[in-house]
């Protein structure tokens, strides 16, 4: 039996999510990378992920679009 109830699609990955979560924190990219057990080099990827995905330039104004879409709380 399939489940056909509507699921908006998520704009961010869970890691991507946890990404920015850690970053509003004032966290570096150094601190994230190694709070998630992985590369800064894949921090810094999914930062320019998201980025590009909101259409913004820059970390900060992907911070702010995503409070406001209320994907991040503070």
């Amino acid at each position: 039996m399939e489940d056909n109830t509507y699921k908006p699609k998520q704009l961010l990955t869970k890691r991507e999510k946890e990404v920015f979560e850690l970053l509003v924190q004032d966290k570096t990219t150094k601190d994230i990378a190694q709070d998630l057990f992985i590369s800064e080099k894949t921090v810094r990827n999914h930062i320019s992920n998201t980025i590009q995905k909101l259409g913004v330039k820059g970390r900060s104004q992907a911070v702010i679009e995503l409070l406001r879409m209320g994907e991040l709380k503070l």
